[in-house]
C-alpha cells in the first residue's frame, strides 16, 4: 500500500466509526480490503473468529439492530453483513509463508461513542471526513490501528518471510470486551510471538516504544440498591433509602486502603437514583471499576469493593445486586520482542526516536491474547508508534498525524519478519 492508499483507508474507517460490538461496516470494510490486496490462506470473520461465549460487554439487541441498520445503509456488503448478526464483529486473517513461526498481529478496530468537533481547525472537519455516525467517533486511533494491520499483511506477503501471519482485527477494546473472545478462540493457540500496537499514547511522530508495559489489570462491576419507597415528609421512618445505601457505598470504596506491592485504583464513574424530592428512593445504583498494576492487585481491591457494598447496604436496611463486568488482565512485554522491535525502529525511515520500554499507566484488553500467548510458552510485545496528536486521547478533537501510519507499517512488518529470520 502507497502512503496514500493508507490515508486513503483510514480516512474512510474515520468517517464510519462504530462502538463495540456493533463494528459491522468496519469489519467488512477490513474484509473487502484484505480480500482485494492478499491472497489470503484463510480468513475469519465474525462468529468464525472468535469464541462467541466470551464476548463481554455486549449491548442489548436493540442497539446492535441499530448499528446493524446503519451499516446497511452505508452500502455495506450484504453476504458479509449477514455473517455479522448479533454484533459477532472482527475478523482473524491468516497468510501461511512456508516453514517458520506463526507470529500473530493484533489491532482493534472499535470507535468511541463521544461526538466529534466540527470546529474548522479540527482536519477531519476541514478536509471531509469527520464521523458521519452521530454521537460516535474515532477518538483513540482505532481507524489508524485497524488500516496498520491490512498494510502489514500486505507488506509481508510481499515480503522474504518464512512462517504464518496472523492478524487479529479485534472488536470491543474500548469497553475491554473483545480481548478475551479473541485469546479463547483457537486462532492463539499456535501463535509463538505476538505483537500488538497502539498509536500516539502522548509520543510524537517519529518516536516508537519498543515494549510497552505498565498495564493495570481492570475489572468493571456494577451495584443496584434496592430499599423501600415511602413519603419523605409524611412518613420517612417507613423507608428503606438506597441513595443513602450508595452514599455511603462511594465514600468507603475510596477509602479502600491502598497495598503495598503496587499501585491500585477504585473509580465510582456513575452513580445515579431516586425520582423525585420528596420520596424516599427505593432504588440506586454505581457503575464502578477496580485496577491494579497485578492482576493479584485488581482482585485485592474488587474483592473489597465487594465487601463495602455489601457493608452499605445492610448498614441502610438494603439489598444489594453486584453485577460483575468486563474485565482484563495486566502483561508485561518480553525482552526478547523487546529487543528486536527497537533494533527494528533504529534502522527505520522518519522513526528518529526510539524508547525500549515504557509505562501505560492504563488498562487494554489486548494483555488477553498476551497472556494466552506467553501461557502457551511464546513471547508478546506491545508497541507503542508516536503521533502528534491535537486532542488527548477520547476528546472530540483526537486525530492522528497520517505519516505515523506508515511509520507503523515499517516497524511492524519489519519486526515481523525478523522473528521469522531469528525463529527458522
Amino acid at each position: 500500500m502507497t502512503a496514500d492508499d493508507l490515508v486513503s483507508l483510514r480516512r474512510d474507517l474515520h468517517r464510519k466509526p462504530e462502538p463495540a460490538w456493533r463494528e459491522f461496516y468496519t469489519t467488512a470494510r477490513i474484509v473487502e480490503e484484505l480480500e482485494s490486496r492478499v491472497d489470503l490462506d484463510e480468513l475469519h470473520v465474525g462468529p468464525d473468529a472468535i469464541a462467541g461465549d466470551h464476548r463481554l460487554a455486549v449491548p442489548d439487541d436493540a442497539e446492535l439492530a441499530a448499528w446493524y441498520e446503519r451499516a446497511r445503509g452505508a452500502g455495506t456488503d450484504e453476504a458479509i453483513l449477514e455473517r455479522l448478526e448479533g454484533g459477532y464483529t472482527g475478523a482473524v486473517a491468516v497468510l501461511e509463508k512456508g516453514d517458520g513461526p506463526t507470529v500473530g498481529l493484533r489491532v482493534d478496530i472499535d470507535g468511541l461513542p463521544r461526538e466529534e468537533s466540527d470546529d474548522a481547525d479540527h482536519l477531519p472537519a476541514a478536509e471531509g471526513f469527520r464521523s458521519e455516525n452521530d454521537g460516535a467517533m474515532h477518538a483513540c486511533g482505532h481507524d489508524a490501528h485497524a488500516t496498520i494491520g491490512i498494510g502489514v499483511i500486505e507488506r509481508i506477503a510481499e515480503s522474504e518471510f518464512s512462517g504464518t501471519l496472523k492478524v487479529f482485527f479485534q472488536p470491543a477494546e474500548e469497553v475491554i470486551g473483545g480481548g478475551k473472545s479473541m485469546a479463547k478462540s483457537e486462532h492463539v493457540e499456535d501463535v509463538d510471538a505476538l505483537l500488538a500496537v497502539h498509536i500516539g499514547l502522548d509520543h510524537p511522530t517519529g518516536e516508537v516504544v519498543a515494549g510497552v508495559d505498565g498495564f493495570l489489570a481492570v475489572s468493571h462491576l456494577e451495584a443496584t440498591f434496592t430499599g423501600e419507597p415511602a413519603h419523605a415528609g409524611g412518613h420517612p421512618e417507613r423507608g428503606r433509602n438506597a441513595v443513602q445505601a450508595m452514599a455511603t457505598a462511594v465514600q468507603n470504596l475510596y477509602g479502600i486502603p491502598r497495598h503495598s506491592d503496587g499501585a491500585t485504583r477504585i473509580n465510582a464513574g456513575v452513580v445515579e437514583g431516586g425520582s423525585a424530592a420528596n420520596i424516599v428512593p427505593e432504588e440506586a445504583r454505581i457503575v464502578a471499576e477496580v485496577r491494579g498494576e497485578t492482576t493479584e492487585l485488581m482482585e485485592y481491591v474488587r474483592s473489597n469493593a465487594r465487601q463495602v457494598l455489601r457493608s452499605a447496604a445492610e448498614m441502610h436496611g438494603c439489598d444489594v445486586e453486584i453485577e460483575p463486568g468486563a474485565e482484563a488482565p495486566s502483561a508485561t512485554s518480553d525482552d526478547e520482542l523487546v529487543s528486536i522491535v527497537a533494533d527494528v525502529a533504529a534502522r527505520t525511515d522518519g522513526v528518529d526516536s526510539v524508547l525500549e520500554r515504557d509505562d501505560l499507566g492504563g488498562s487494554e484488553d489486548a494483555t488477553f491474547l498476551m497472556e494466552a500467548v506467553q501461557e502457551n510458552g511464546g513471547t508478546a510485545c506491545y508497541v507503542g508508534v508516536g503521533t502528534d496528536h491535537p486532542g488527548g486521547h477520547h476528546t472530540s478533537t483526537f486525530d492522528v498525524d497520517e505519516p505515523s501510519i506508515g511509520y507503523g507499517v515499517d516497524v511492524l512488518a519489519g519486526s515481523i519478519e525478523r522473528v521469522g529470520l531469528e525463529n527458522r
